[in-house]
């Protein structure tokens, strides 16, 4: 039997299409428990944009969130100045971040069991005046961890990245035995505390093609990967790699392992996101608490048109379902 399940939604971006695919679960009945944290005027203004008949109940902690057809369990935010689909209001920025401290504070007390975030729109946050680096920075600052880990999925292929969002001349010196070292046991331990993997079968892409070719084409392998990677397995860590990128993707490879480390975004994700594209989901691991999110971002030209795809969204809610469900039997 499972345990039952309850998750806190933010929104996003207000003049996104969160708000938009936060109303289109309420068409269905819904499996997990989902309270969106929002402002409920905007939720209002916008199911009305949409022609959606949706009952937004108001939610209090203890209470089992709404599941029936039509209706949706809303945590209201106050803050918002505006709720225009498609403009974007500086405005509103301060209430955006507040709505993720009050998803993430609920994550850690206890009150919900993990978070879903909508996407949010990280320029008009920092033009508020607002340090905004996105949501893994903010969930890691407010989290009190050292170091976390971005990894998107699909039902078929998991890819991990060592480093973010850097410029390409900046990643060979970021990856350190010390990162490295870092993120791959984040990696295995979260694989086995969210995902029941009992022995996690990780592969390691290297760095440079070929895998630096034997030192022919970079060291980076040779001086840090490898040495990291033997110390590691001496922990008693399953480990394949450093592989060249251009073949680890392969079925050969795919088909005995339970994830992928890739060294840079641009090394792992486009894989990722041309086999699935729209059904994958970004988790980050690393944390006290569980936490994914959609794919792509606000969309500003979709929002209150009703063409917004929620696929992302729903992988992204029965993923994070199966992690906390994973969570609690671990505990």
């Amino acid at each position: 039997m499972k345990q039952p399940v309850t998750l806190a939604l933010t929104a996003g971006e207000p003049a996104g299409i969160g708000p938009d695919l936060c109303l289109q679960l309420a068409v269905n009945e819904r499996q997990p428990g989902i309270v969106v944290v929002a402002c409920k005027h905007l939720l209002q203004a916008r199911a009305q944009l949409l022609g959606l008949d949706v009952e937004l109940q108001d939610w209090k902690p203890g209470c089992r969130p709404a599941t029936a057809p039509g209706q949706l369990s809303v945590l209201h935010v106050d803050g918002l100045a505006s709720t225009t689909a498609g403009r974007l209001d500086p405005a509103n920025s301060a209430y955006v971040v507040e709505t993720l401290r009050i998803a993430a504070r609920g994550c850690l007390d206890g009150t919900f069991d993990g978070m879903v975030t909508a996407p949010v729109h990280k320029g008009v946050i920092n033009n508020a005046g607002i340090a905004f680096s996105g949501h893994t920075e903010f969930l890691q600052e407010l989290c009190g961890v050292e170091r976390v880990v971005m990894m998107l999925a699909t039902e078929e292929l998991r890819v991990a990245l060592v480093t973010t969002h850097l410029p390409l001349k900046d990643v060979s010196a970021a990856i350190t035995a010390e990162r490295l070292t870092q993120v791959t046991r984040i990696l295995d331990t979260d694989l086995r505390r969210f995902f029941s993997i009992e022995h996690p079968r990780i592969l390691v892409a290297g760095l440079n093609p070929h895998a630096g070719e034997g030192g022919h084409l970079g060291r980076e392998e040779i001086d840090v990967i490898e040495p990291t990677l033997n110390t590691l397995r001496g922990e008693g860590l399953a480990l394949t790699g450093p592989l060249p990128a251009d073949t680890l993707f392969t079925p050969h490879w795919l088909d005995h392992a339970d994830a992928v480390l890739a060294m840079y975004h641009d090394q792992g994700l486009p894989v990722l996101k041309f086999q699935g594209f729209g059904r994958a989901v970004n988790i980050t691991l690393g944390l006290p608490i569980v936490r994914t999110s959609v794919d792509h971002g606000t969309a500003l030209d979709l929002a209150g048109t009703g063409s917004a795809d929620a696929g992302s969204l729903h992988t992204a809610i029965r993923v994070g379902e199966q992690m906390a469900q994973s969570a609690k039997k671990s505990e």
